[in-house]
């Protein structure tokens, strides 16, 4: 909710509950939305032993501890408290079908001391905004989670169990056939979070970055003052929503289609053919600017991840990276691969995402050049901290720690061109890959799931469920957001919402790889894969 929109609503101060230093008002009254954590329940005692507005409404975002409503009734001497309720929002909404837990490294660590140990916190956190998900939707679901995922197994049973606790909470009408939450590891597919993606929404959050819905722009090139933060939200801006799995050259077309109108009205002869020509347009006429700033504020994202596609060669990088991901012509990319990986006009980043790919997809076969690789990065200039990046996500993620084999599978990984059409400027590109979860969730859809490979906690079903909750332990993506949303398109009477610990860029999954890794002790088992210096060492021997 935006501070305009609030103030629709006659809210016209907004604080946190622990600072102390707020004045006291009390003509006003006071609405609390608190997370339900020791810290926001003492801070909220606190202030109601001394309060400073003349009514309290507490709205928690999950379920409160009886403990909890007890010390609150206690510390109310001045009944000031016209109200208590749990409104279950434990989690941020992104879009109609996504929400995402905020749970990512440094801060909120995956593992302990190895890949099947939970962080408590982060487990715990895990757990709650699940629950909290599950209570919005009203769904008392069927717990399906993959085998190989210690961390799935032991997410699912305490899911399981928290639901059995709280009985009745979950006493929903019971639906024709039963909802399903399918709880997914990242581990199994570790390729869709480094695929650059070329649809609206996963360009802006890998090129440039989405958090909580802004997006900051202030490092941009002669960026305008009112452009140095803005807003992406599908619920208020109409543009963004019928826009956001457009890829690059349909939505500069739509953007241009509007400016078109606006010349059209205001009888302007200006010639526009490509997004540097819009952005030109934007600035000589301010007027536009003024009355349509939301469709300026796309004009300039678009401009800026048409600059970084050109300045970073991604269109010849994200030809190779789906070469790779999808396809077996070994001699023919390794080639290509060579080439890139000598060229400084290529970021580090993305040479280091072409080696990723090929390390995962070769890492069993005999004439696997990986080592090589790595000493032709390290010639280049490249980081030995970044080239250690690619031992790292062979232990996280590599052959022995997969369910499947994420290279075997012709359905999934099917050669399928789409050429996108557009606006001059912006190129074609190919989008070959399909993500793990696809097929999986095709299967949930059609009452197809392998007991063996995603086993029930407890029951069994082969109803075809109409409600289904996935959730991605380690991070989802807008890739599998895109995804999503079309199967959900395609399946009428099917509402599938997919959820995540956090929403992945290629850079936060790799942050995520090196911390987990970096807190894996030297008996792990996570250790069965050799460390980047064997791999680089592995040539000389």
């Amino acid at each position: 909710m935006t501070q305009t929109q609030l103030l629709q609503r006659e809210v016209y101060l907004i604080d946190r509950i622990d600072n102390r230093q707020r004045e006291k008002m009390r003509h006003l009254r006071c609405i609390c939305f608190l997370r339900p954590t020791g810290e926001s329940v003492q801070a909220l005692v606190e202030e109601l032993r001394e309060p400073r507005y003349g009514d309290y409404y507490l709205y928690f975002s999950n379920t409160l501890r009886k403990s909890d409503i007890e010390r609150l009734a206690e510390v109310d001497e001045h009944e000031v408290v016209r109200e208590v309720q749990e409104y279950y929002a434990d989690f941020l909404s992104i879009n109609s079908d996504l929400f995402s837990l905020n749970l990512a490294a440094p801060q909120s660590p995956l593992f302990v001391e190895n890949l099947n140990t939970w962080d408590t916190r982060t487990f715990s956190r895990t757990t709650e905004g699940i629950l909290a998900l599950l209570l919005a939707l009203k769904k008392k679901p069927l717990i399906r989670y993959e085998k190989s995922s210690a961390l799935a197994k032991k997410l699912a049973g305490e899911l399981a169990y928290q639901i059995q606790q709280e009985g009745p909470l979950f006493d929903f009408r019971r639906p024709d056939t039963p909802p399903i939450l399918l709880i997914m590891d990242r581990r199994n597919d570790p390729v869709t979070p480094l695929l650059l993606q070329w649809t609206y929404q996963a360009m802006v959050h890998e090129l440039i970055g989405i958090s909580n819905g802004r997006v900051d722009l202030s490092g941009l090139p002669d960026v305008r003052p009112e452009m140095k933060e803005v807003v992406l939200n599908p619920e208020q801006d109409s543009f963004y929503r019928k826009s956001m799995y457009l890829n690059l050259g349909d939505l500069g077309g739509n953007i241009k289609a509007y400016v078109d109108e606006y010349q059209t009205k205001h009888k302007s002869s200006a010639e526009i053919n490509s997004i540097a020509d819009m952005k030109k347009f934007v600035e000589d006429y301010p007027e536009f600017r003024k009355l349509s700033g939301n469709v300026t504020k796309h004009v300039t994202l678009v401009g800026e991840l048409s600059r970084q596609v050109s300045r970073q060669h991604l269109m010849e990088v994200g030809e190779l990276e789906q070469s790779l991901a999808v396809n077996d012509s070994h001699a023919q990319d390794l080639k290509v691969l060579r080439s890139m990986l000598e060229r400084t006009d290529i970021p580090d980043d993305a040479r280091i995402r072409l080696v990723l790919l090929y390390a995962l997809r070769y890492e069993k076969s005999q004439s696997n050049a990986t080592p090589q690789l790595l000493d032709l990065l390290a010639r280049s200039g490249v980081s030995d901290k970044k080239i250690a990046v690619v031992g790292h996500l062979i232990q996280f993620a590599g052959t022995d720690q997969r369910l499947e084999d994420l290279f075997s599978n012709q359905n999934v990984f099917a050669r399928t061109k789409n050429v996108f059409k557009g606006l001059q400027g912006v190129e074609n590109v190919y989008t070959q890959h399909a993500p793990h979860l696809v097929e999986t969730i095709q299967d949930c859809i059609k009452g197809r799931l392998k007991d063996q490979l995603y086993p029930l906690i407890e029951g069994s079903t082969r109803d075809k469920p109409q409600d289904i909750v996935v959730f991605m332990i380690g991070g989802t993506t807008y890739a599998e957001a895109h995804e999503v949303a079309k199967l959900n398109a395609s399946n009428p009477g099917v509402r599938i919402v997919l959820g995540g610990t956090t929403v992945h860029s290629s850079q936060s999954f790799l942050r995520e790889v090196s911390e987990s890794v970096s807190r894996w002790g030297k008996g792990s088992t996570a250790h069965s894969s050799p460390p980047v210096e064997r791999l680089r060492t592995a040539r000389l021997g």
